[in-house]
């Protein structure tokens, strides 16, 4: 794919992301880029580009799930390789954003390690960062490049559309939560609850109140994250217990740290909806979770940035 300007379109894949570009570059007709990557034998991360890329509009997909930090640093060498290179733009595509956790301080002497991967990113070299489903909005603020940042909300909502569910409430498991579920909620024709809920520490999650009619409901309960899933969890016992008929979960990024699977398991919810911007493990694999792709969403805003279109049209 050729851009008005001359430069070529070209995707490579970071590690954690080969099956994710794979599905892009198919949906794009073309092939990823050949890239070499590995480790030297005291683990540094080595990467070589296989094909010239001087002029070239380049995009290295690559989600910082687990193991975080080898992910991030691999995305830094391998935009630091095509900027000596000679690639004429290169846009880092993160479908996974981590570190968004820690976007702002909540108590004395804390990092903003959100804002620090922003700046590692944009020293690097990125021009440009397409991203998901950001867990606070406001990161897109960190970066002093153009962030376009998209939402899986449509997806997950058209896979619930096509369930063809009755009665259905959206629940926003926390506060902050709310407009995801008010999105979804609109698709779907349905009502909106609130689960107001407190967090004595990071990962522990104590539910205190549901604000909202759930009682003989199809409840829906709609994060941009499930990580141990002691909230989604919590929030299902909670519904259940105030009467909803039946909980599913709704989440873009499966992290699905231990306990996860275990807990969802155990709890009450009949299904979990999550895409691939993380690649699921074998420890994860369940009849319980149910994975969407959004390899046709990236492909479709890769090849409008590549264009010079707008990307926001995809959401109108």
């Amino acid at each position: 794919m050729s851009h008005a300007n001359g430069g070529q379109l070209k995707i490579f894949a970071g590690s954690s992301a080969p099956d994710l570009v794979g599905e892009i570059a198919g949906y794009l007709d073309m092939q990823p880029g050949r890239i070499d990557l590995g480790t030297f034998a005291n683990g540094e991360i080595k990467v070589v580009v296989n094909e010239n890329v001087r002029g070239h509009d380049a995009f290295v997909v690559q989600s910082t799930c687990a193991p975080v930090n080898d992910y991030l640093m691999e995305l830094l060498i391998i935009i630091d390789a095509l900027v000596r290179a000679s690639a004429r733009r290169i846009t880092a595509v993160i479908p996974y954003y981590g570190y968004a956790r820690q976007d702002r301080k909540t108590r004395g002497r804390e990092p903003i390690t959100a804002k620090l991967v922003a700046n590692l990113i944009t020293k690097a070299g990125a021009g440009r960062v397409l991203t998901m489903d950001l867990h606070a909005g406001q990161i897109q603020g960190f970066f002093d490049v153009p962030v376009d940042h998209l939402s899986a909300g449509p997806i997950l909502s058209e896979y619930f559309v096509q369930k063809g569910l009755e009665d259905v409430v959206v629940v926003s498991p926390d506060l902050g939560s709310v407009a995801r579920a008010r999105d979804m909620a609109h698709k779907l024709k349905a009502g909106i609850a609130i689960v107001d809920k407190r967090r004595p520490e990071p990962n522990v999650a104590e539910v205190m109140n549901i604000i909202g009619k759930v009682d003989g409901k199809v409840a829906i309960l709609i994060d941009d994250m499930i990580d141990t899933a002691g909230s989604v969890c919590e929030a299902a016992a909670a519904l259940v217990k105030r009467g909803a008929r039946e909980v599913y979960a709704g989440c873009t990024h499966a992290v699905l740290s231990p306990p996860a699977m275990e807990r969802i398991e155990k709890s009450p919810l009949k299904e979990v909806v999550v895409t691939n911007t993380i690649p699921l493990s074998d420890a994860c694999a369940s009849k319980k979770i149910k994975v969407l792709s959004v390899a046709k969403l990236l492909g479709e805003a890769i090849s409008r940035i590549h264009d010079d279109l707008s990307v926001s049209e995809l959401f109108t």
